[in-house]
C-alpha cells in the first residue's frame, strides 16, 4: 500500500531523511520507532505530500505521491494527531464530524452527528458526550476523540502520531487495544510513529527502526527482541550504553 524508495529530505545542513526504503502492506500495522529529531514525523508529512523529498519515490497503492490528485489522495487517509489537535470551539459531535461537514465527503447535519455518535460509541464513549466541549473532557477522553475523528470517514489507511503521550499506563493500554481493535476491524492499513515501546507490542504487525536518517532495521515483532541488531538492542532496552548516544 505504501512504498518509500530511496527518500531523502535535508534542511539546509540537516540531512533528517538520508536514503530511506521501506514497504507496508495493505492491511498491515507498521510502527516506526526511534528517538526525538530522528526524522519520524517528517517521514510521516513526506508520506502525506506535506512536505516533497529532495530525492528518491514515494507511492500509496502504486500512485505517485507528488501526482495524486490532491483531495481524493487525502480523502484516504485518517489521522490520530500527537496533542490530539481537537477544535476547542467545536462540539466533540463536530469534532468528529469534521471531515464529513467540510471535506469532500459533505454529509447533512444529522447524518454527520449520527456517523460522529456512532463513532464516540465504538471508541467506549457515551453519545452524551457528542454536545460537550473538548475542554470538558480528560486527556484520556479528548484522546479517544481523535481516534473517533480518524475513523469517522471510515479510511483505508490511518496515521497515529504518538497515540499514547501524556496518558497514564492504564489509559495508554485502553487506547492501544482500540487502535489495534479498530485497524483489524477496518482492514486498514496503519502506520504509527512512537517511542512507547508497549505501544508498539500493542499495535505492530511490523517494526522499523530509524535512526540518523536510516532505516536501522525492520521486520515482524515477534522478532524484534531478537534481532541482534544494537541499534535496536539499545532502544528497546533504554540502556545509556550503546552505538545510540544520549544527548547530554
Amino acid at each position: 500500500m505504501i512504498n518509500l524508495s530511496s527518500v531523502q529530505k535535508a534542511f539546509g545542513s540537516n540531512e533528517v531523511l538520508r536514503g530511506i526504503d521501506l514497504d507496508i502492506a495493505r492491511g498491515e500495522s507498521m510502527v516506526i520507532i526511534g528517538g526525538s529529531g530522528t526524522g519520524k514525523s517528517v517521514l510521516l508529512k513526506c508520506i502525506l505530500g506535506l512536505i516533497k523529498p529532495d530525492n528518491g519515490m514515494i507511492k500509496v497503492d502504486g500512485v505517485d505521491v507528488e501526482k495524486a490528485e490532491r483531495d481524493a489522495f487525502l480523502a484516504r487517509f485518517g489521522m490520530l494527531f500527537q496533542g490530539g489537535a481537537l477544535f476547542d470551539s467545536l462540539k466533540v459531535w463536530e469534532n468528529v464530524a469534521f471531515r464529513l461537514r467540510h471535506g469532500t465527503l459533505k454529509r447533512p447535519k444529522d447524518e454527520a452527528r449520527d456517523i460522529a455518535i456512532e463513532k464516540l460509541r465504538r471508541v467506549g464513549l457515551k453519545a452524551s458526550v457528542a454536545d460537550q466541549f473538548p475542554a470538558e473532557l480528560s486527556g484520556g477522553m479528548q484522546k479517544r476523540v481523535g481516534l473517533a475523528r480518524a475513523i469517522a470517514a471510515e479510511p483505508e489507511i490511518i496515521f497515529f502520531d504518538e497515540p499514547t503521550t501524556g496518558l497514564d499506563p492504564i489509559m495508554s493500554g485502553v487506547i492501544n487495544d482500540l487502535i489495534r481493535e479498530i485497524v483489524v476491524e477496518m482492514g486498514a492499513t496503519a502506520m504509527t510513529i512512537t517511542h512507547d515501546m508497549t505501544s508498539v507490542r500493542a499495535i505492530a504487525d511490523k517494526v522499523a527502526m530509524l535512526h540518523a536518517g536510516k532505516i536501522r532495521w525492520t521486520g515482524p515483532v515477534a522478532q524484534m527482541d531478537d534481532s541482534g541488531d544494537p541499534y535496536l538492542t539499545q532502544f528497546i532496552s533504554g540502556s545509556a550504553e550503546g552505538p545510540i548516544e544520549a544527548v547530554r
